[in-house]
């Protein structure tokens, strides 16, 4: 085949163009659309399989050296929202790994990706050896970041959210260098390395390691009294700068608190605190490894109207593949930012899909009401506050942003948020816990094959949930 092709054309090309890839492709996708058609709705496990699943899940445990949050092991098909567990189980996938599986499971996209990745030179991809599908997805985020008015003109890959937040602090801390304080928010989460730990505002995550980040704490966004918790932030902002003058390199900022609750902050919050940031030479870095991809706009900066106030933002879960984006004025020198991987070449590939998919399908639109995304988010809201007048004092907002769906079950425990998420998974329904007095219950729907009956399952789901907690506490 080869010998009829142009000079011109490369090897990698050629192969990509033969048709017996087209042919095993065709196979592969036909023999999967076939096997994954029944996963249509949520159904319970298989009783001849229930024993040996429970043995698989033990066994991993002990391996682990801990307990896994749910028993979960998947059979390794699904089919969009829908995943079939190794005790043939069937569940509504509406955290996706915390956000991850923007695709759901066994996407067809997804498994052409996979397979022009397998058939990549390497594995992995990483500082010394990248290919083209690098250069394509730095572009693609580079892109969708100057797109109205930021000034994000790099993009630094990595392989996951906390190597994202380290590098945004190391290239943060060398431009200002010797300032080494940080302004973060009350229950903000960044990651668990060392200094992401003792940067993130639980205690119990940094137990016995040693300290090596000093952190002021501020005041996140009070939704109920905004006009007070702005004034109240600004005051401990102001307090911390005139106690600890040209010290603090940082102002770390969650828009959209992930671990610490769904809350959402304002326009005029995070405007008023980055441009005083701004005004002192201080660093404004915008986590959103959680957040990034769930409003109506590709990263929530823009959201927000922090264009022109961003330094540093980082993004993962969704992108399948993490990143550091910053402006020319943070520039790292040399030697600082580097990985012996990026990522392996499945995760870049797919993530240029999913990119590509949220703006084919019309997530991202200057006009909230145009989102994709806030669409879903206001039907999902919708049927939880269905359910919240069904059942008074059950279940409570605020409910997030966008694909960051949320919500306070019954009396806002730590008890109470387990125990709801316990039972939305043995009934077929997979949310996660978030936040802390009170505690909170989370989903991340998988935004690109989420339809209108998928949120109505769910719903149903969490309402018979909700339901048999009420008659409990009743009885």
């Amino acid at each position: 085949m080869s010998s009829h092709q142009p000079e011109s054309v490369l090897l990698a090309q050629q192969l990509a163009a033969d048709p017996r890839i087209a042919q095993a492709k065709a196979l592969l996708v036909s023999a999967v659309r076939d096997h994954q058609s029944s996963l249509q709705q949520v159904r319970g496990p298989r009783p001849e399989l229930v024993s040996d699943y429970a043995a698989k899940v033990a066994k991993f445990e002990q391996l682990r050296g801990g307990t896994l949050y749910f028993p979960y092991l998947s059979s390794g098909l699904g089919n969009g929202p829908y995943v079939e567990l190794a005790d043939g189980s069937v569940k509504l996938d509406f955290i996706t790994g915390i956000g991850v599986h923007g695709m759901g499971h066994s996407n067809l996209d997804l498994i052409d990706a996979g397979i022009d990745a397998v058939l990549c030179d390497t594995v992995m991809q990483g500082n010394l050896q990248q290919n083209e599908p690098s250069v394509e997805f730095s572009e693609l985020l580079v892109k969708l970041a100057l797109e109205s008015g930021g000034d994000l003109q790099h993009a630094v890959l990595t392989t996951s959210g906390a190597m994202a937040n380290e590098n945004a602090m190391k290239i943060a801390y060398q431009k200002n260098f010797p300032a080494q304080r940080v302004f973060a928010f009350d229950n903000c989460f960044c990651g668990r390395t060392i200094a992401l730990s003792n940067m993130t505002d639980r205690p119990g995550y940094r137990v016995g390691l040693p300290a090596t980040t000093v952190v002021d704490y501020l005041p996140f966004f009070d939704y109920r009294d905004p006009a007070g918790s702005l004034a109240r932030t600004m005051a401990v902002f102001e307090r911390q700068v005139a106690r600890y003058p040209r010290q603090h390199a940082i102002l770390w900022m969650e828009l959209i608190a992930g671990e610490g609750g769904y809350y959402a902050g304002s326009p005029e919050f995070f405007q008023t605190l980055a441009g005083r940031a701004r005004e002192l030479g201080i660093a404004v870095i915008c986590d959103e490894v959680q957040s990034f991809a769930r409003t109506n706009r590709p990263f929530a900066f823009q959201h927000f109207g922090l264009d022109e106030l961003t330094d540093i933002v980082t993004v993962g879960k969704i992108t399948q593949v993490c990143a550091t984006l910053f402006t020319t004025n943070y520039k790292p020198k040399p030697g600082l930012v580097s990985q012996t991987f990026t990522g392996n070449s499945a995760s870049i590939m797919a993530g240029l899909k999913i990119l590509r998919g949220l703006q084919a399908g019309g997530h991202f639109a200057q006009d909230p009401g145009q989102s994709r995304t806030m669409q879903l988010h206001n039907e999902f809201v919708t049927g939880i506050k269905a359910i919240e007048a069904k059942f008074p004092g059950s279940l409570n907002g605020p409910h997030g942003l966008g694909g960051m769906v949320g919500l306070t079950p019954f009396d806002g425990s730590a008890a109470a948020a387990k125990d709801l998420t316990m039972r939305l998974y043995e009934a077929g329904l997979m949310g996660f816990v978030a936040g802390d007095a009170p505690a909170r219950v989370r989903f991340l729907m998988p935004l690109l094959v989420t339809r209108s009956e998928h949120i109505r399952e769910a719903c149903g789901i969490l309402e018979q949930v909700v339901a048999q907690m009420v008659a409990d506490r009743q009885g």
